[in-house]
């Protein structure tokens, strides 16, 4: 059997302040599963339900919160539930708005609540920090916890949490935290869709001379060198230029030089 805890203050004064985180989520649990009634016990309400086919008592404290501990402590000695099988939500002030932790064990970091459990219980429970933000200042602190949480948290980031943490709690009463954890935080902070990647640039098939064409070079491409109809010397540029250049010179072509060569070694004259 499981106790979960929901830490707040009772009535409707302090309903929708940031220091009821726990009282919002465990309402949201009992609601998801369909959970019995609240039932007025043990110092508070409670609730019964079944979770993965383990038995699930769901109870908020009405003791106001830094006296929590005895009514949990009710709670376990007369079910005696283990500490090890309690799992309590809270407001975390060290936490920025909308993100969440499970810890075990440890300190309770100045919560009134926590610290009243300790006393208590003993500190081998589970906790499930849900956070609210830090206003800043340490003189700050009080008002912030007490203030309630703004039309557009609720409506924004709280929501959404509270509804991530009891959609995935099952997974807490199979001991898998970190999946918990994971699961609830990529509800609540979904990862950005990557950008579509940029398509690559048309390569350029148009080779110097000893590119793909060969060392010969490209016909092709020494035919777009050469210079148009109109064009002047003073127009083009490069490799057109000279062939331009060596073809108004006296000297013979290859051909010509062959020719010669030719009618000479046959004694013929050309």
């Amino acid at each position: 059997m499981f106790l979960v805890v929901g830490l707040g203050n009772p009535g409707s004064g302090y309903a929708a302040n940031r220091h009821n985180i726990g009282f919002m989520a465990a309402d949201e649990l009992v609601r998801r599963y369909s959970f019995g009634p609240w039932r007025k016990k043990f110092q508070g309400q409670v609730s019964e339900g079944e979770l993965n086919g383990q038995k699930v008592l769901v109870l908020k404290p009405e003791t106001f919160m830094n006296l929590s501990g005895q009514s949990v402590g009710e709670v376990l000695r007369f079910y005696k539930i283990p500490v090890e099988n309690v799992i309590v939500l809270h407001d975390e002030l060290d936490l920025p708005p909308g993100k969440l932790r499970v810890k075990r064990g440890g300190g309770h970091g100045g919560h009134n609540g926590l610290k009243s459990i300790d006393a208590h219980c003993g500190k081998e429970y589970r906790r499930i920090r849900l956070g609210i933000g830090h206003p800043g200042d340490k003189s700050r602190v009080h008002g912030h916890v007490l203030g309630d949480f703004s039309k557009a948290e609720q409506d924004g980031w709280l929501m959404t949490l509270l509804d991530a943490v009891a959609a995935e709690f099952g997974r807490l009463t199979k001991g898998d935290d970190g999946g918990f954890m994971s699961k609830v935080s990529a509800i609540v902070s979904p990862p950005k869709p990557k950008a579509p990647k940029k398509d690559k640039p048309a390569a350029d098939n148009t080779k110097g001379a000893k590119g793909a064409s060969g060392a010969k070079g490209d016909k092709n491409s020494e035919a777009a060198n050469q210079p148009q109809a109109g064009e002047g010397i003073d127009d083009i540029s490069g490799a057109a230029k000279v062939r331009l250049e060596r073809a108004d010179t006296p000297v013979s072509n290859a051909a010509s030089a062959m020719a010669e060569a030719l009618a000479k070694a046959f004694g013929k004259k050309k």
